[in-house]
């Protein structure tokens, strides 16, 4: 997999950094050194004092990205990107991130541990990444929660005003609840939606429709090839949800 950014997708970035107005660009080469520092670490998983020399000091590009992730600018980034979306239909879905010892102990004045989506589930010591995708699996939106979280809570975490222009959305049986589908119901999107098997009464859905559920299995597929997305290394929410957005950015520049 490749760590450098191809010419297209750099001239993409580019353009949206220059608009942004919390991001000084500076010199071209060296923020786009910089970008390319930042995918480095996002597919090889490395540690920020393992950065190349010829990237420059591994402190001045954390500090850098710690700023951007704060700011939002890689979330702004897909948000960006997602006005080209198909939103014929939406597909929704969750999958659990097992965090690394060192994502632990989150400082107090954060909130401490419990703050930073990060729980207890089967899984162990993990994250639950909740994301939405439009019709040809390109990423919409991307909400973090802990591990042990319902995958519902998804719903509302990434829940827009854009959606109405769906006209179906597609989701597996954990998300099989009255309020959830009685929300779609008034915004005029169809809830294709298997029923759980402790309701008495299976609803009906578009199989057919359902079917092409898989774009959502296959977009969480695709960030897991990054290192750094695959395994949560990162005490603070902020900064492992900017490497996501990073990924899914890369995604929809692919």
């Amino acid at each position: 997999m490749s760590t450098t950014l191809t010419d297209h997708q750099w001239q993409r970035i580019l353009s949206f950094l220059k608009a942004h107005p919390r991001v000084h660009v500076g010199p071209i080469d060296r923020c786009r050194r910089f970008v390319s520092t930042i995918l480095w670490v996002l597919r090889t998983g490395a540690q920020w004092r393992e950065i190349p020399v010829a990237c420059g000091h591994w402190n001045s590009v954390y500090k850098r990205f710690r700023a951007w992730a704060s700011a939002g600018v890689l979330d702004d980034m897909l948000v960006d990107l997602s006005h080209d979306a198909d939103r014929e239909w939406l597909c929704l879905d969750s999958t659990i991130i097992r965090a690394h010892m060192c994502a632990a102990g989150a400082p107090h004045n954060r909130g401490g541990q419990q703050a930073q989506s990060l729980g207890r589930s089967r899984g162990g010591f993990s994250t639950k990444i909740h994301v939405k995708v439009d019709a040809h699996g390109n990423p919409l939106a991307i909400a973090l929660t802990a591990g042990h979280r319902h995958d519902n809570l998804g719903y509302r975490l990434l829940r827009q005003d854009s959606d109405r222009q769906a006209s179906a959305a597609m989701m597996d049986k954990a998300y099989d609840c009255n309020w959830l589908r009685d929300d779609l119901k008034q915004r005029g999107i169809e809830a294709v939606i298997p029923s759980n098997k402790s309701r008495t009464w299976a609803i009906p859905y578009d199989k057919h429709l359902y079917k092409h559920r898989h774009v959502v299995e296959c977009f969480i597929n695709k960030i897991k090839w990054f290192r750094r997305v695959f395994t949560r290394f990162d005490k603070l929410d902020v900064a492992y949800k900017a490497f996501i957005a990073f990924a899914s950015v890369l995604v929809w520049l692919r």
